[in-house]
């Protein structure tokens, strides 16, 4: 059987941070960690880097990834769905020549994913022939307990009700936060083409090995954990 192959998906434009996806970190582009990740972790038969930019495309190809073509525009809005990426992605690999039955989205904002954590996942997806293994880690942050909305009233109502009381977080239905990556069986994607199919089952990581980078706290929380782990 032939190895999964890895899609990092980066577009150029991100609203939250200006160039988020190559800003530097810990003395390379954020990107760069995930792609080195990947390639060290012996696990891929490629690593695909999929963007619209030709800046990440050249920066991703210098660390090792192969980035068969840019994205279409209209893969690489806001508002684009990564379902629809995933397809393009299957479908232009095919083409070119490309054999795979697993395929791994990796979210290159998530630098600390382990690889044998990803092995577990795709391991998962051969044992127990689901659709998809995601990656999570139970969260603190409970919708039955400690999180709440805007209700028809117009007034904050927890998002998320039981019959019988929830008095501490311990007694409410355990959530997942979901993080890092998804590995995706194939056949099953082109039948469905969502990557959140029917058969879907997680793969527990540690939390601080799921975090993902976002926000300019979370760009210092992770030069903070880059220095701790290689100092």
């Amino acid at each position: 059987m032939t190895k999964p192959i890895c899609l990092i998906a980066a577009r150029g434009g991100s609203k939250g941070i200006p160039k988020k996806n190559i800003r530097r970190i810990f003395g390379k582009p954020l990107i760069a960690h995930t792609i080195i990740n990947s390639l060290n972790s012996d696990l891929f038969s490629h690593v695909i880097v999929s963007t619209d930019s030709n800046e990440i495309a050249k920066i991703s190809k210098n660390y090792g990834a192969e980035v068969p073509s840019l994205r279409p525009k209209k893969l690489a809005r806001s508002d684009s769905k990564m379902d629809d990426i995933v397809e393009n992605v299957i479908n232009e690999l095919f083409e070119l020549g490309y054999r795979f039955d697993i395929i791994v989205n990796r979210d290159c904002t998530a630098p600390f994913i382990r690889s044998s954590d990803i092995k577990k996942s795709i391991n998962l997806l051969k044992t127990k022939n689901c659709d998809t293994a995601v990656a999570v880690y139970r969260t603190h942050l409970n919708p039955y307990f400690n999180m709440m909305e805007f209700g028809t009233k117009k007034t904050l109502e927890f998002s998320k009700k039981k019959r019988s009381a929830i008095n501490n977080r311990q007694d409410a239905p355990i959530v997942y936060q979901l993080t890092g990556f998804q590995t995706i069986n194939v056949k099953s994607f082109q039948k469905f083409k969502k990557i959140y199919m029917p058969k879907v089952l997680p793969v527990e990581i540690p939390q601080e090995t799921g975090l993902m980078i976002d926000t300019e706290f979370e760009f210092n929380l992770a030069e903070c954990i880059f220095k701790k782990k290689y100092r």
